[in-house]
């Protein structure tokens, strides 16, 4: 269906992969895995089209469209939500008003036997089948399934796409790529703006689908969920495994054990035909072996193994300082925001040693929750307290801005790391992908996820029996994300965690609090408990239901007094203020965006180095990461101002 031959993509004189070629197959399901600045998402635009190779071809044949999702895209303002994914439907669309023109123009004429009839009927006969192959019969149904799948409701559908945050926008477009059916899907990241429920009926959206799927995640189990096959990119170049993800790591530490041993046998022979060729160097009697010897090294391929440090694995949080048994009460706890109801009826008791997961719908208050734990937000109603000598560690996506711009990379650690852990603090940053000069950088020519890795290194060296983390993964390799989890397993203090990652919390907590509906409820036991508690893999029950909770939900709030014209205007100009912020950065991300594209088509076709441009696209790429970690928090805002109120 697809053929990528014999690709390479270089930049002025640097090669980011050479020679790659594989084929996709109608059907395939594919995860493309390696680590950060491998060439993942470069591999997905030269498919898609969005990026030319330096040498090589991608070919498709001519019956194979293509659904691209990116990490960064924009929604249009200036429509509904069901308006706007009607838009999946536009060749749909166009077939409805053909038919309907030629049916007229049949019904008018009367010359039955005269060829211009035969051909109406023809053209008639191919735009219905076309309209029921692209789904034009069901279209409302599957527009409906799709939304409430991806985490929408049905009062959502007529609501302005100008009032959804940045996460529910991508929700969006990523509804309209699945409406579309292309023979392929390639995503980039698609779970980063997902909870669980609308990840698991992703899943099994893409597993039932009718075409392939090529797509990129740091999410085990979403990956062993969809993908039967692996294509691993290392070292610029490619590695195909007909297997799921788990099964590919298997297989490839026995492949890295094969090419470390052929590496090391190459390494014993280069190094005694190097001591052969110096002793013998000058001596006239040995010329002719030396020369002999220096030809053979000249036209041997050296064997590369991508640089694996397994000593990391065994990093992990200090002892927790002792606390009393009970370290919070929870008791009748709800935060409104004005006039919008997050949540109420929180009530349990966190114990000494307790490692509990918060999940829900995003919307429904988790971060909030975390915020009102460590004392950033109060609660409205109800009350938090704290038991005795409780030292709190607190990790969020805003963590980075915490640090000094001013301090190194390892400066960063070494203020806050005491005792042993000091003559280990490289292997904690490497880690954390932080390598050789990396670790000599300045923190504020970070980007947003090197510096989010940093806090997270930072807070595994504090002494803490307290962790509250906040979505902690969001921006690492699942290299980094076993170290984590490894490190959280053996942590001996009390754990609160925000994520949508199973297979991370998987192994780690025992308690979930599920956050839906305006109200929290307790699961004793892991997550796959809650999983199977909650019947996630029927979905859509699930999601056909949520909204008549919500009714009842909303009937109660009326019954109980509904809010003042003033109070509602005071709310539409916060959120008028909200959106303006959101769309001022959008604006200023879209026209970096351009510059972005504009280097790399100009460092793709290059015929020389230039410093002062690679200086400027650094720069840019610094304050583009900048303003989307701005963004998020401005898209937040708005997402919680936004809330449907209680008419």
């Amino acid at each position: 269906m697809i053929s990528v031959d014999n690709i390479s993509v270089s930049f002025g004189g640097w090669t980011l992969f050479d020679g790659v070629s594989f084929l996709i197959n109608p059907k395939d399901r594919i995860g493309l895995v390696g680590r950060n600045g491998a060439g993942k998402t470069t591999i997905l635009k030269l498919i898609a089209g969005e990026q030319q190779p330096t040498t090589g071809a991608v070919t498709k044949n001519g019956e194979c469209t293509i659904g691209y999702l990116p990490q960064q895209m924009r929604v249009a303002d200036t429509t509904t939500l069901l308006a706007e994914t009607e838009k999946a439907f536009d060749e749909v669309l166009a077939l409805e008003a053909e038919i309907e023109s030629l049916t007229a123009e049949i019904a008018e004429r009367t010359d039955y036997e005269s060829p211009e009839y035969e051909s109406l009927l023809h053209r008639l006969n191919d735009a219905n089948d076309r309209y029921h192959i692209l789904g034009g019969d069901t279209r409302d149904a599957d527009i409906e399934k799709t939304l409430l799948g991806l985490g929408f409701r049905r009062e959502d559908f007529m609501r302005p796409t100008s009032e959804f945050s940045g996460g529910w926008r991508m929700r969006i477009e990523l509804a309209k790529l699945l409406l579309r059916r292309p023979s392929i899907f390639l995503l980039d990241e698609p779970t980063n703006h997902l909870d669980i429920e609308s990840i698991q009926w992703l899943e099994e959206y893409l597993r039932n689908y009718n075409g392939a799927v090529l797509l990129i995640s740091h999410d085990r189990a979403f990956l062993d969920n969809v993908t039967t096959r692996t294509i691993e990119l290392s070292l610029g170049k490619i590695y195909d495994y007909k297997v799921p993800y788990s099964e590919f790591v298997k297989l490839r530490a026995e492949r890295r054990e094969q090419q470390m041993a052929a590496y090391q046998n190459q390494q014993r022979l280069i190094e005694k035909s190097e001591e052969f060729i110096e002793k013998f160097r000058y001596k006239p009697t040995k010329s002719n072996q030396v020369q002999s010897r220096i030809k053979q090294l000249e036209k041997i391929e050296r064997i590369e193994v991508e640089e694996e440090d397994t000593a990391t694995m065994n990093i992990k949080f200090p002892p927790a300082p002792r606390s009393g048994q009970i370290v919070a009460d929870i008791r009748n706890v709800g935060k409104w925001f004005g006039d919008h109801h997050i949540f109420s009826g929180a009530e349990f008791t966190l114990h000494k040693g307790d490692k509990i997961a918060l999940v829900g719908r995003n919307g429904e208050g988790k971060t909030t929750f975390a915020r009102m734990l460590i004392g950033e937000l109060e609660p409205t109603e109800g009350e938090i307290k704290l038991g005795a000598n409780v030292n709190i560690g607190y990790y969020a996506q805003n963590q980075d801005d915490l640090m000094d711009g001013d301090f190194t990379v390892y400066d960063t650690l070494d203020r806050v790391a005491v005792g042993d852990i000091r003559t280990r603090l490289r292997d904690i940053l490497g880690a954390f992908l932080f390598r050789g000069e990396d670790i000599d950088k300045k923190v504020k020519v970070l980007s947003g996820g090197e510096r989010s890795r940093l806090a997270m290194a930072r807070l595994m060296l504090e002494p803490h029996n307290l962790l509250v983390m906040d979505e902690p993964t969001n921006h690492m390799d699942m290299r980094s994300k076993d170290i984590l989890k490894a490190a959280l397993q053996k942590y001996d203090g009390t754990l609160v965690v925000v994520s949508h990652d199973r297979d991370f919390l998987d192994g780690i907590v025992d308690k979930v609090y599920e956050f839906r509906d305006g109200g929290v409820k307790e699961y004793l036991g892991g997550i796959y408990y809650f999983l199977e508690k909650r019947k996630i893999e029927n979905l859509h029950e699930i999601e056909r239901k949520a909204p008549e909770a919500k009714a009842t939900t909303e009937t109660s709030s009326q019954s109980s007094g509904k809010i003042s014209y003033e109070q509602k205007k005071e709310q539409e100009r916060a959120i008028r203020k909200a959106r303006k912020n959101v769309e001022a950065i959008e604006a200023e991300l879209e026209g970096i965006e351009k510059k972005i594209v504009e280097f790399d088509a100009a460092f793709a076709s290059a015929s020389e180095y230039r410093a002062e441009d690679y200086a400027a696209y650094d720069e840019l790429k610094k304050r583009y990461d900048h303003l989307m970690h701005e963004w998020e928090k401005a898209s937040y805002e708005l997402d919680i101002l936004s809330m449907p109120l209680p008419f």
